[in-house]
């Protein structure tokens, strides 16, 4: 998408936050109701909240990010950076919310969104009525499951919300992450033990007390060569802020820690290769490409990827939300996907925002808030003031 494209839609968003967000006089709010916990057929966990009073009828439904596959099943990231608690302030708008913890933990996209459809059936059996219109929302690996569900299931949905999530190329994501860590391994040789596709458990069992600390006190060090991990990496890294980058580093070795062997077994296979891959930044390009560890991805593995993979033909309002600086999910994905929609004749149901910051769903929640209430705009043609509903909106 052209600078001018981008720029539109972070015009849109700001005039649109001002109008959704304006306090407003209203006689009364809606008042969030005692939520309704169960277990879907798959074993995953549900959790249904409908407003007490003055529902509107509709209903959210949150695809919640990754969450390390040794945890045990829970509902996540309810909680937003502020404080606010995600299935209250949904109710206080005026709609019902619904989530589910997915049936495993680890890499989870197609479970999830298998977990999201029982979740929508299952809907009209606690609230008494099925829900005038519903909409799908989540970030990071939420947000692919999003983007999945609208291209896959949009017989389910009214629109979605998708955040920060890897939709414009799940491969390249997972080679993203792998190259992050064969970089590491050949700037920083022998501080994380094992191998970067296969991770010893002892690393992961330590990974907080041991090894994360240790990788800090490495790249704080050699300044050097963590600027050449950057560059050569191409990781979306605050090279000027020494203490953004640390973290940022340690943030994308910790997916490969916890997230390396449990894709390698629902994948049934090394997703991941290298072979020949020409790596370029650092101060000896040559001895880098000689000496860097390299790897083949398993066949089966990438014949596996292809049902994670988004296509881009969309048919019902899809917007998307992204930070310019995300490290984890770079933001070319949504470049990537523009592409996809491009191709597919699906541009007109599709809305990106970019918002210029660093950091992963690093978000506003008046952000995310705005870019609800214009999803809401384009399916219904209603403004959400204060949890009513504004009509005759074109």
């Amino acid at each position: 998408m052209c600078n001018s494209q981008w720029r539109t839609m972070g015009i849109v968003l700001l005039i649109f936050g001002t109008v959704f967000l304006t306090p407003t006089i209203v006689l009364s709010l809606p008042t969030p109701g005692e939520c309704q916990d169960g277990v879907l057929p798959s074993g995953a966990l549900s959790r249904i909240c409908i407003p007490a009073r003055d529902w509107n009828g509709d209903l959210v439904v949150w695809a919640h990010g990754y969450t390390a596959y040794n945890k045990p099943l829970d509902f996540q990231h309810l909680m937003l950076p502020d404080g606010t608690y995600l299935p209250d302030l949904v109710q206080k708008l005026g709609f019902a919310f619904a989530t589910t913890s997915y049936r495993t933990n680890g890499l989870a996209i197609l479970e999830g969104a298998d977990d999201i459809r029982e979740l929508v059936s299952a809907f009209p059996g606690v609230s008494g009525s099925p829900p005038r219109h519903t909409y799908i929302t989540g970030a990071s690996e939420g947000g692919i499951i999003t983007t999945l569900l609208v291209e896959q299931s949009p017989e389910l949905f009214s629109g979605g919300l998708a955040c920060c999530g890897p939709i414009g190329d799940f491969q390249k994501q997972l080679n993203y992450m792998g190259d992050f860590r064969v970089l590491f391994d050949y700037f920083f040789p022998g501080i994380i033990p094992g191998s970067p596709v296969e991770i010893p458990q002892e690393v992961i069992d330590n990974w907080e007390t041991v090894y994360a600390p240790a990788i800090g006190d490495e790249l704080t060090e050699d300044r050097g060569a963590l600027r050449q991990l950057i560059e050569t990496s191409k990781a979306t890294i605050d090279q000027e802020d020494l203490e953004h980058a640390v973290d940022s580093a340690i943030g994308l070795l910790w997916y490969n820690v916890f997230a390396t062997n449990d894709a390698t077994e629902k994948l049934g296979g090394n997703p991941y290769g290298n072979r020949l891959r020409w790596y370029h930044g650092s101060e000896n390009d040559l001895d880098l490409n000689q000496s860097v560890e390299r790897f083949s991805a398993d066949a089966a593995a990438l014949a596996e990827i292809s049902k994670y993979q988004t296509t881009g033909r969309v048919t019902i309002p899809l917007v998307t939300i992204h930070t310019t600086g995300d490290e984890i999910v770079p933001f070319w994905h949504e470049t990537l996907y523009f592409g996809k929609v491009r191709s597919g004749g699906s541009s007109i149901n599709v809305t990106q925002i970019p918002i210029r910051r660093y950091g992963h769903c690093n978000f506003t929640t008046r952000e995310v808030l705005a870019a609800f209430g214009l999803l809401v705009l384009q399916v219904t043609g209603e403004e959400v003031v204060g949890g009513t509903r504004v009509q005759g909106v074109e």
